[in-house]
Protein backbone atom coordinates (compact mmCIF):
# COMPACT_ATOMS: atom_id res chain seq x y z
CA UNK A 1 0.00 0.00 0.00
CA UNK A 2 1.43 3.34 -1.04
CA UNK A 3 1.02 6.45 1.09
CA UNK A 4 2.24 10.00 1.16
CA UNK A 5 4.97 10.21 3.80
CA UNK A 6 6.80 13.44 4.63
CA UNK A 7 8.91 14.12 7.74
CA UNK A 8 9.95 17.61 8.77
CA UNK A 9 13.15 18.54 10.59
CA UNK A 10 13.38 21.87 12.41
CA UNK A 11 16.60 23.80 11.77
CA UNK A 12 17.72 25.72 14.88
CA UNK A 13 19.06 29.27 14.75
CA UNK A 14 22.73 29.58 13.85
CA UNK A 15 22.71 26.42 11.73
CA UNK A 16 23.02 26.55 7.95
CA UNK A 17 21.80 23.67 5.78
CA UNK A 18 22.57 23.38 2.06
CA UNK A 19 21.28 20.75 -0.33
CA UNK A 20 23.42 20.05 -3.42
CA UNK A 21 21.68 17.25 -5.30
CA UNK A 22 22.17 14.15 -3.13
CA UNK A 23 24.58 15.83 -0.72
CA UNK A 24 23.47 17.60 2.48
CA UNK A 25 25.88 20.08 4.09
CA UNK A 26 25.23 21.29 7.64
CA UNK A 27 27.33 24.15 9.08
CA UNK A 28 27.27 25.37 12.66
CA UNK A 29 29.38 26.82 15.47
CA UNK A 30 31.34 23.58 16.06
CA UNK A 31 32.14 22.83 12.41
CA UNK A 32 30.67 21.29 9.30
CA UNK A 33 29.13 17.92 8.39
CA UNK A 34 28.70 16.56 4.87
CA UNK A 35 26.85 13.46 3.82
CA UNK A 36 25.76 12.07 0.49
CA UNK A 37 22.44 10.21 0.52
CA UNK A 38 21.30 7.60 -2.01
CA UNK A 39 17.59 8.31 -1.82
CA UNK A 40 16.17 7.09 -5.12
CA UNK A 41 12.78 8.78 -5.60
CA UNK A 42 12.77 10.42 -2.16
CA UNK A 43 13.04 14.21 -2.10
CA UNK A 44 14.74 16.54 0.36
CA UNK A 45 13.27 20.05 0.24
CA UNK A 46 14.51 23.12 2.08
CA UNK A 47 12.04 25.47 3.73
CA UNK A 48 12.68 28.70 5.61
CA UNK A 49 13.66 27.06 8.90
CA UNK A 50 12.92 23.39 8.21
CA UNK A 51 13.78 20.47 5.95
CA UNK A 52 11.14 18.21 4.45
CA UNK A 53 12.05 14.61 3.55
CA UNK A 54 9.59 12.32 1.84
CA UNK A 55 7.74 11.07 -1.21
CA UNK A 56 4.12 11.24 -2.40
CA UNK A 57 3.73 7.52 -3.07
CA UNK A 58 5.92 5.71 -0.51
CA UNK A 59 6.22 1.98 0.09
CA UNK A 60 7.52 0.28 3.27
CA UNK A 61 11.06 0.29 1.87
CA UNK A 62 10.93 4.01 1.09
CA UNK A 63 9.51 4.71 4.55
CA UNK A 64 12.56 3.03 6.08
CA UNK A 65 14.88 5.12 3.90
CA UNK A 66 13.01 8.30 4.88
CA UNK A 67 13.24 7.54 8.62
CA UNK A 68 16.94 6.64 8.39
CA UNK A 69 17.73 9.79 6.41
CA UNK A 70 15.86 11.95 8.92
CA UNK A 71 17.85 10.39 11.78
CA UNK A 72 21.15 11.02 9.98
CA UNK A 73 20.26 14.65 9.28
CA UNK A 74 19.20 15.21 12.92
CA UNK A 75 22.53 13.77 14.09
CA UNK A 76 24.37 16.05 11.65
CA UNK A 77 22.54 19.09 13.06
CA UNK A 78 23.18 17.96 16.65
CA UNK A 79 26.88 17.40 15.93
CA UNK A 80 27.52 20.92 14.64
CA UNK A 81 25.80 22.36 17.72
CA UNK A 82 27.71 20.26 20.28
CA UNK A 83 30.40 17.70 19.44
CA UNK A 84 29.74 14.03 20.13
CA UNK A 85 31.95 12.77 22.98
CA UNK A 86 33.00 9.26 23.89
CA UNK A 87 34.90 8.55 27.10
CA UNK A 88 37.24 5.58 27.40
CA UNK A 89 39.28 4.34 30.36
CA UNK A 90 42.73 2.78 30.35
CA UNK A 91 42.80 -0.23 32.66
CA UNK A 92 46.17 -1.86 33.35
CA UNK A 93 46.68 -4.13 36.32
CA UNK A 94 49.63 -6.27 35.18
CA UNK A 95 51.89 -3.90 33.23
CA UNK A 96 51.74 -0.10 33.07
CA UNK A 97 50.43 0.86 29.65
CA UNK A 98 51.66 3.94 27.76
CA UNK A 99 49.48 5.60 25.12
CA UNK A 100 50.47 8.29 22.63
CA UNK A 101 48.69 10.09 19.77
CA UNK A 102 50.85 10.60 16.67
CA UNK A 103 49.32 12.13 13.52
CA UNK A 104 46.27 9.94 12.84
CA UNK A 105 47.50 6.91 14.84
CA UNK A 106 46.91 5.95 18.45
CA UNK A 107 49.90 3.98 19.74
CA UNK A 108 49.66 1.66 22.76
CA UNK A 109 53.04 0.66 24.26
CA UNK A 110 53.78 -2.08 26.80
CA UNK A 111 50.30 -3.64 26.66
CA UNK A 112 50.60 -6.86 28.73
CA UNK A 113 54.39 -6.50 28.47
CA UNK A 114 54.41 -6.80 24.67
CA UNK A 115 57.50 -5.39 22.99
CA UNK A 116 55.73 -4.42 19.77
CA UNK A 117 53.43 -1.43 20.11
CA UNK A 118 49.79 -1.82 19.10
CA UNK A 119 48.39 0.82 16.77
CA UNK A 120 44.87 2.03 16.17
CA UNK A 121 43.53 4.31 13.46
CA UNK A 122 41.99 7.67 14.27
CA UNK A 123 39.39 8.69 11.68
CA UNK A 124 39.50 12.07 9.93
CA UNK A 125 38.00 15.10 11.73
CA UNK A 126 38.18 13.34 15.11
CA UNK A 127 39.98 14.76 18.15
CA UNK A 128 41.53 12.40 20.71
CA UNK A 129 42.66 13.75 24.08
CA UNK A 130 44.46 11.78 26.78
CA UNK A 131 43.90 12.94 30.35
CA UNK A 132 45.62 10.50 32.70
CA UNK A 133 43.64 7.26 32.48
CA UNK A 134 40.74 8.86 30.58
CA UNK A 135 40.65 9.15 26.79
CA UNK A 136 38.17 11.59 25.25
CA UNK A 137 37.12 11.18 21.61
CA UNK A 138 35.30 14.18 20.06
CA UNK A 139 33.84 14.81 16.62
CA UNK A 140 30.95 16.55 14.88
CA UNK A 141 30.20 13.28 13.08
CA UNK A 142 28.65 10.65 15.36
CA UNK A 143 29.70 7.71 13.19
CA UNK A 144 33.36 8.76 13.00
CA UNK A 145 33.58 9.39 16.77
CA UNK A 146 31.99 6.01 17.51
CA UNK A 147 34.21 4.17 15.03
CA UNK A 148 37.37 5.74 16.48
CA UNK A 149 36.30 4.76 20.02
CA UNK A 150 35.59 1.21 18.82
CA UNK A 151 39.00 1.07 17.09
CA UNK A 152 40.72 2.03 20.36
CA UNK A 153 38.79 -0.59 22.31
CA UNK A 154 39.45 -3.28 19.71
CA UNK A 155 43.20 -2.56 19.60
CA UNK A 156 43.53 -3.89 23.16
CA UNK A 157 41.39 -6.97 22.67
CA UNK A 158 42.84 -10.05 24.40
CA UNK A 159 42.45 -13.53 22.89
CA UNK A 160 43.70 -16.85 24.18
CA UNK A 161 43.77 -15.76 27.83
CA UNK A 162 41.26 -15.89 30.64
CA UNK A 163 39.35 -12.56 30.62
CA UNK A 164 38.56 -12.93 34.32
CA UNK A 165 42.28 -12.65 35.14
CA UNK A 166 43.61 -10.50 32.29
CA UNK A 167 41.34 -7.47 32.55
CA UNK A 168 43.76 -5.02 30.97
CA UNK A 169 42.65 -2.88 28.05
CA UNK A 170 40.92 0.28 26.93
CA UNK A 171 37.17 0.28 27.45
CA UNK A 172 34.33 2.65 26.50
CA UNK A 173 32.80 3.98 29.72
CA UNK A 174 30.41 6.62 28.42
CA UNK A 175 28.82 7.23 25.03
CA UNK A 176 27.06 10.34 23.78
CA UNK A 177 23.43 10.42 24.92
CA UNK A 178 23.92 7.97 27.80
CA UNK A 179 24.48 9.11 31.34
CA UNK A 180 26.91 7.35 33.68
CA UNK A 181 25.08 4.74 35.71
Amino acid sequence: MRREIFKTIEIPEGIEVEINGKEVVVKGPEGENRREFSLGKIKIERGENFLKVGYESSTKKEKKIINTSVSHIKNMILGVQKKFEYFLKICSSHFPMNVVVENNKFIIKNFLGERIARKSRIMENVEVQIDGEIIIVKSTNKELAGQTAANLEKATRITGRDRRIFQDGIFITNKFGRENA
